[in-house]
């Protein structure tokens, strides 16, 4: 593959952010975007360059010159585009949080495999040079044995009943759209924990402010708080028995992290600002995944999307939180 041939479902504000990430991006060919009319994919191709514009999902999906989808819709239409590119076979990159629960997204990833298609959750953070020299860190025994992990995602988003983020039917709430990535950081750190213990301010069918601790036998924990009603710093801490590591605030996406020792000193820094948005990280995660024939991202592997998405379960289960498309 010289240029890999992109196609992108949904033409939202994510759609915009990772299209701008594709346009800067040398080995890409800006193939086709959909949306739900026509007029709203012609206006998004002619912003950013596509050859083709869709007034449909299934054209786009059907379309044999895309190498790869781009998956940028609500969280409660993820599981059914997905199926939709997989029974076509389309190679799939699809927005994070993947599905509404384990069970949509065990179906999708096993239906991939099936299909033999490349499938990829879009979790930019694990692509960033800076979460990876976190963890090369962490793995190369620089703070000792980690203890703890506190991670924060919460930004003040005033109210709006017709916003995605605030409508149970699209899958909103907390969650799944912030509450994944300080469980995403966790999980690539500690792994599965023994109990978690959880608690959540619910609004309107969805949670708007959470907090959820981890708790593992052999002492460790993990803190993470997430919402929309209030604005935090956002930044994650990583301590250990000699040492500790910080991330600038908005951690997931933060340039820069600093690893301290037990005294509370410098010990290093790495900043890496990045080239475009930050998304051409996963961009060339995918390209480096498609030319070498992979599956699945060593990055964003299918088992620890799965692990990720039944703590989320198990939080909502504690809450009594459902989405509509759950209820029997």
């Amino acid at each position: 593959m010289n240029k890999i041939k992109w196609g992108i479902i949904g033409t939202g504000k994510i759609a915009h952010t990772f299209a701008e990430a594709l346009r800067g991006t040398e080995d890409v060919q800006l193939c086709a975007v959909a949306s739900r009319t026509l007029e709203k994919a012609r206006k998004f191709a002619d912003e950013f360059g596509f050859e083709k514009a869709y007034g449909s999902y299934s054209e786009l999906a059907e379309d044999g010159d895309i190498d790869v989808v781009y998956i940028a819709t609500p969280m409660a239409s993820h599981y059914s585009d997905a199926m939709l590119c997989i029974r076509n076979g389309r190679n799939v990159l699809c927005e994070k949080s993947l599905a509404l629960n384990t069970a949509q997204t065990e179906e999708i990833l096993a239906f991939a495999k099936e299909k033999d298609v490349f499938f990829m959750e879009a979790m930019w953070m694990k692509c960033r040079p800076v979460f990876l020299k976190v963890l090369e860190w962490i793995r190369a025994g620089k703070i000792g044995e980690p203890k703890f992990i506190k991670a924060d995602f919460s930004n003040y988003i005033p109210y709006d009943k017709n916003d995605r983020l605030f409508r149970p039917d699209c899958g909103g709430g907390a969650l799944l759209d912030l509450g994944v990535y300080p469980l995403t950081f966790a999980d690539a750190i500690f792994g599965t924990p023994d109990e978690i213990i959880s608690n959540a301010q619910l609004s309107g069918g969805v949670d708007v402010n959470n907090s959820i601790i981890l708790r593992y036998n052999d002492g460790r924990f993990v803190s993470a708080d997430n919402g929309f009603q209030l604005q935090l710093s956002n930044n994650a801490l990583v301590s250990g028995t000699d040492g500790f590591i910080t991330m600038g605030n908005w951690f997931h996406c933060t340039s820069e992290a600093t690893l301290f020792n037990s005294e509370a000193e410098t010990v290093e820094e790495f900043i890496c600002e990045p080239e475009i948005n930050g998304y051409e990280y996963e961009i060339r995660e995918v390209h480096d995944c498609l030319r070498k024939g992979l599956k699945e991202s060593p990055l964003v592997p299918h088992d620890d999307t799965v692990r990720v998405m039944k703590l989320m379960d198990e939080c909502r289960r504690q809450w009594g939180m459902t989405f509509p498309q759950e209820e029997a």
